[in-house]
């Protein structure tokens, strides 16, 4: 008895850190036949060999070593504490001080209960409404997302407004000529980032004189309402797309050029073009035998079955304001969103949610106490550490990443897990922890996975995917720099990703031949060490250690002899992690999951 319930705990711990749980989308139950091709091609387990045995030992040793000394490089003994210390905020933990420096998590840790109150106002009154009128939920979202956007940016909401009515009237003026409309829309939205940078406080005043008293009307809660039109950019790329995919369907009768849904989900769909009186509130996905299905699947969903009538004004406006998702994500195409708004998915349910609110508050509860005693973003700003060993920087660094990564991670789930709670489930933004990555390529699918997946799927696929990857892979990078922020160097950035790719995928193609090979794995693992301290120097330098703190490092790292051993230790510690990352993902395989990242 006492095992069978230590195996159904066991079994609910797994499940609870599961990718699956994680995001409905990574169950391999949802496709069969996929799942098996998976898993069967997938390696030996070696979980249980002597190899991992010796690498469980080393991690028991050195990964709180690294803790420790990140603790130490931080803390009140160090020498360097004078200089960080006037940073540092009265905590709640055990009477510690807490490094709330970092100004974009600040806003959103004081605010937090500003939007849970904001959570608890919108669910609630829209299921009250819902139950008690006959009000669709794309209206509901609608009107609230309308009287959001006015509280959020005040009167710069009609800023937002014009770039949505401008962005509009492209699509549906320009239907008739697909590749016009098209051009236009990625112009204008991209112009809009340029135009914004430079002109987000233009008097009003200064376009018609009438419109002057509105430059000293309320500003809302969020002032700087361009820094937040960037995800806005992406949902109005997204239904003029959709919608003219969906005008070239029904004006030519072909298929859509985007990805087709799973056959094992939805089979023989056929599009209804033309409304129905009994179809006049719901979308129901209309099969061969007259049957119904649910789109599982995201790719279905995307391209699900909406009449050339539900891309309307209203739904564009109500998709666009959708208040869960509207300051940062992730980000859900029209279709995905518009068909979620008629149909429950059964990845909305309660237990789901409350893992994953469990989940969201382990990563809240971790960021506290690593700022509560890891003192890392305030060193960084005041560059206190002379004196430091190679090791107490890298530590530093390494844990400020961290912390970038929670950083986003935090709000992004919190957003999600208000969606799932409204009824919508968007993709899951980072399904990686940081420390688990050795692949550029991967590692950029793993974060902000929805924007990787809103730009392969807008952007990547309709230049050629894999067919010009390097010229695609050029495209994409550049509109992600420009996309987050107006400045060469980004773009310079951008640029630099992409060469610093092609090693990689020049590997990947030279020892594809040898994947089944014993020494296969070795050789890869040193090739991904090259990746980690790449990726790693090429961070901490842009948001970490910045030029000087980087170049102390290096300096430490190759001039010392100190430097030398730790650069040794490092590479050893950093093949095991490797193999374990390897072998985690081949665990994946046999159960059916490949995430590719």
């Amino acid at each position: 008895m006492i095992v069978e319930i230590g195996n159904m705990l066991l079994q609910q711990i797994l499940y609870f850190f599961s990718l699956k749980m994680l995001d409905s989308r990574l169950d391999p139950s949802t496709d069969a036949k996929r799942a098996q091709k998976v898993s069967m091609g997938a390696s030996k387990s070696r979980w249980r060999t002597f190899e991992f045995k010796v690498y469980y030992v080393m991690f028991i040793l050195v990964v709180p070593l690294m803790i420790r000394t990140a603790i130490s490089a931080t803390s009140e003994r160090n020498p360097n504490y004078a200089r960080f210390e006037p940073l540092l905020s009265k905590g709640w933990i055990l009477g510690r001080k807490v490094d709330n420096t970092d100004s974009q998590y600040r806003f959103f840790r004081d605010n937090m209960p500003l939007l849970a109150g904001l959570i608890v106002l919108h669910t609630g009154l829209k299921k009250a409404v819902l139950r008690t009128t006959n009000v669709r939920r794309v209206r509901f979202d609608l009107v609230f997302g309308l009287l959001f956007l006015f509280a959020a940016h005040g009167v710069s909401a009609l800023r937002v407004l014009l770039h949505l009515v401008i962005n509009y009237a492209i699509a549906k003026t320009l239907r008739k000529n697909y590749r016009l409309a098209t051009f236009l829309t990625w112009v204008y939205g991209i112009s809009t980032l340029f135009f914004n940078n430079s002109y987000r406080k233009y008097p009003f005043g200064n376009v018609l004189s009438v419109l002057t008293p509105l430059d000293g009307a309320f500003k809302g809660i969020i002032e700087r309402w361009d820094v937040f039109f960037n995800f806005t950019l992406l949902r109005m790329i997204s239904f003029n797309m959709d919608f003219l995919e969906k005008w070239e369907q029904v004006v030519t009768g072909k298929k859509n050029n985007s990805p087709s849904p799973s056959p094992s989900h939805v089979s023989n769909l056929k599009p209804e073009l033309k409304r129905a009186a009994s179809s006049a509130t719901t979308l129901e996905t209309i099969c061969e035998n007259g049957t119904t299905n649910v789109l599982l699947d995201e790719r279905a969903r995307m391209n699900a079955p909406h009449h050339i009538q539900d891309y309307l004004f209203a739904n564009y406006l109500a998709y666009v304001t959708y208040t869960p998702l509207f300051i940062a994500g992730p980000i859900v195409t029209f279709n995905d969103y518009l068909y979620q708004c008629q149909q429950t998915l059964p990845s909305i349910n309660t237990k789901r949610i409350l893992y994953y609110a469990g989940r969201f508050v382990l990563c809240v509860l971790t960021m506290e106490f690593v700022l509560h005693y890891i003192y890392a973003v305030a060193v960084s700003k005041t560059k206190a550490w002379d004196g430091d060993t190679p090791f107490q920087i890298s530590m530093i660094g390494l844990f400020n990443l961290n912390i970038v990564w929670l950083k986003l991670l935090i709000p992004w789930r919190l957003f999600r897990l208000w969606a799932m709670i409204d009824g919508v489930d968007a993709p899951e933004n980072m399904i990686r922890c940081v420390d688990n990555n050795f692949s550029a390529l991967a590692f950029w699918r793993a974060w902000h996975r929805s924007f990787n997946k809103w730009v392969v799927r807008y952007v990547y696929i309709p230049l050629g995917g894999s067919k010009n990857r390097i010229l695609t892979s050029l495209a994409v990078f550049s509109f992600v720099a420009i996309w987050h922020d107006i400045e060469l160097k980004l773009l310079l950035w951008g640029w630099l990703i992409v060469l610093f790719l092609l090693p990689e995928i020049f590997a990947q193609r030279y020892f594809a031949p040898y994947r089944k090979r014993p020494w296969y794995r070795f050789v890869r693992a040193m090739g991904a060490i090259l990746n980690i301290w790449m990726m790693m120097i090429a961070n901490l330098y842009g948001f970490c250690l910045g030029y000087d703190g980087t170049v102390h490092l290096i300096k430490g790292l190759f001039f010392t002899w100190a430097g030398l051993r730790f650069l040794m230790g490092a590479n050893v510690a950093l093949f095991i992690a490797v193999q374990v990352m390897f072998e985690q993902r081949e665990h994946e395989k046999r159960n059916g999951v490949d995430v590719k990242c």
